[in-house]
């Protein structure tokens, strides 16, 4: 399910929410169906792989892998 930003018309609340194939979502603060949808942010260039090395950092400080490849692994 992808991840969709929202900006509703009848009070101008912006939201994030996940939205399966043909849902409308519905405003959280007024439950309203007038919706707009944003364009999302991007990330920088460059950004990802920073933002990648700090979660396998705290990872590792918290003695889980999930996020390594088997080969990143430490072999035990």
């Amino acid at each position: 399910m992808p991840l969709y930003s929202y900006r509703c018309q009848s009070c101008g609340q912006g939201f994030e929410t996940l939205v399966r194939s043909g849902e409308t979502p519905a405003c959280p603060s007024c439950g309203g169906a007038d919706l707009t949808r944003q364009l999302s942010n991007v990330a920088p260039e460059g950004k990802s792989d920073a933002i990648l090395q700090s979660a396998r950092r705290q990872a590792s400080r918290e003695g889980h892998f999930s996020n390594y490849s088997r080969s990143e692994r430490p072999k035990v």
